[in-house]
């Protein structure tokens, strides 16, 4: 098995004449928390939907465990073992938390697109459920109503949810967005709980996260890569201070 889970070689994206990502080469080694940094419209989303395929590459060639997955549809990739999560939080909301978890169970059972499963085929699905919850603090809450949740712990039953559909690598974009101290706090220590056995690659903004939690981070600047290392070596590079003058510069030293 390859140390590296993920590898993109000279991936681009053009979009009219614009090059959202400029031949990104990055490599994810297994067993890391990997982060992309880098200055808003640096093209971190962007080269996230390449990666899943939610976006086709102009040109660049992707590798998931050494295999070539370039031509992969975002489904094909999903069932390898590549799970995303999205800025926005995307939960069932009219659903309890404990029946959210479920949805990403039945994947195991090859049921996924069987939505309307008798409650007592799926009963058997709850024990592995409240185990999930409980890995996300969120146990207490199995009989509550998504909706209901506050944001923080939306973004900790969608990671839940994840974990139901046993990622090897999990993709997580901006999972503290929109979040007060606490909530950062929470999520930032749920991700360190769940990255045992597992390899997360993180779009991140918030450099304290980064900083706490990240084994290796890459920077993109206007799509190309910038410079990647660890914490200590991307924050002293002269190059990524500059990309982040401004407010972002700030919070790079901050988080030293």
């Amino acid at each position: 098995m390859t140390a590296m889970v993920l590898e993109a070689i000279g991936l681009t994206r053009d979009f009219k004449g614009f090059t959202a990502v400029d031949h990104v080469d990055l490599r994810v080694q297994r067993g890391h928390i990997h982060a992309l940094i880098g200055p808003n419209g640096a093209g971190k989303t962007t080269c996230f939907n390449l990666l899943t395929k939610f976006l086709v590459p102009s040109s660049g060639q992707i590798l998931f465990n050494g295999r070539d997955i370039t031509a992969a549809t975002p489904s094909q990739i999903a069932r390898q073992g590549v799970i995303r999560s999205f800025q926005i939080s995307a939960v069932f909301a009219h659903l309890t938390v404990l029946e959210n978890v479920r949805i990403g169970l039945q994947r195991a059972l090859g049921t996924s697109f069987r939505f309307w499963q008798s409650e007592r085929a799926l009963a058997r699905l709850n024990e592995r459920a409240m185990e999930l919850l409980a890995q996300v603090d969120l146990d207490r809450f199995a009989d509550s109503i998504a909706a209901d949740l506050p944001y923080g712990r939306k973004r900790a039953l969608e990671i839940a949810t994840t974990l139901g559909m046993e990622p090897e690598l999990m993709l997580l974009d901006e999972p503290t967005q929109g979040m007060g101290h606490e909530d950062v706090h929470r999520v930032t220590e749920l991700i360190k709980k769940i990255s045992a056995g597992r390899t997360i690659l993180m779009v991140e903004h918030n450099m304290s996260v980064v900083a706490g939690i990240c084994d290796r981070i890459s920077v993109l600047q206007r799509g190309a890569m910038l410079a990647e290392g660890t914490y200590a070596e991307v924050s002293a590079n002269p190059q990524v201070m500059a990309a982040y003058m401004g407010t972002s510069a700030g919070e790079l030293e901050g988080a030293h």
